[in-house]
């Protein structure tokens, strides 16, 4: 149970949204595979924007293939018409996309869509990597150009207290397979600090950079992504890290070969 010192924050209400300006994608337009208005996530991460994971006590209705593939050339149709720019097509949304049971042919069905209208934007999936032991979604996440999988941290206790896991969540299983996409994954870190039900959270200590930098050499990721808190967050007692810390932990990446992206 997360602390009561959290707020609603939002929920896109579209299949496809934006585009919208990306810290990490440049021009990005959204594609939520959840259903609109609702948060569905097997994570309940406390920084989460969309606000608090609420059971699932009712029949999910995710979008399907073809309102997917229609609402996405409809709207490339359009910004091709109107000579629009864009950098990325991004699976993102109200939680975690892989959890769309028709997730491996609406990967598809999205790069044969981009290639027809913007052959030149990347596709990107951002993803709390829970369910890539499924081998239709590792395959699927191969095949994206921007393989953008979560790893806040390398301790299970800190992670379960940043991320809140549900189901069978074990970090051992997760890092063995991010070891098998051979360097075609890129890695996302939120770095925070703060409160939450009672005990201090900080994954910038060096104890935990220490162990989240082992982890991210046994990966070998083509790139590693870290930022922190830039906008409402489901609990309100966290702060965020510097510009300055960010920087020195990606130091200690790069010097062992890593190549980090910082936004502050």
């Amino acid at each position: 149970m997360l602390s009561l010192h959290s707020m609603a924050t939002f929920l896109f209400d579209k299949i496809i949204f934006g585009p919208v300006w990306s810290r990490r994608l440049g021009e990005s337009l959204g594609i939520n595979l959840l259903p609109a208005g609702r948060k569905v996530c097997n994570f309940n991460c406390i920084y989460c924007e969309c606000g608090i994971t609420p059971s699932i006590d009712q029949q999910i209705r995710f979008p399907t293939v073809s309102e997917v593939k229609d609402s996405l050339e409809r709207k490339l149709a359009e910004m091709q018409e109107n000579s629009a720019y864009l950098d990325s097509i991004t699976f993102a949304g109200n939680g975690e996309p892989t959890l769309h049971p028709e997730f491996s042919g609406i990967v598809n069905e999205v790069i044969r869509i981009r290639n027809r209208f913007f052959p030149k934007a990347i596709v990107s999936v951002l993803s709390n990597a829970t369910l890539i032991g499924s081998d239709l979604i590792f395959d699927a996440l191969l095949k994206v150009d921007n393989n953008i999988l979560k790893l806040d941290s390398a301790i299970e206790e800190t992670l379960r207290q940043i991320n809140c896991p549900r189901g069978n969540y074990r970090i051992g299983d997760i890092l063995e397979t991010l070891i098998k996409f051979h360097g075609k994954v890129i890695i996302q870190t939120l770095f925070l600090r703060g409160y939450c039900n009672g005990n201090y959270i900080d994954n910038t200590t060096e104890k935990e950079v220490n162990a989240w930098i082992r982890a991210l050499e046994m990966i070998k990721p083509e790139s590693v992504m870290i930022y922190s808190l830039a906008r409402d967050t489901a609990v309100t007692t966290l702060e965020p890290v510097n510009g300055h810390e960010l920087n020195a932990i990606a130091e200690k990446l790069e010097s062992r070969g890593i190549r980090t992206q910082v936004t502050p």
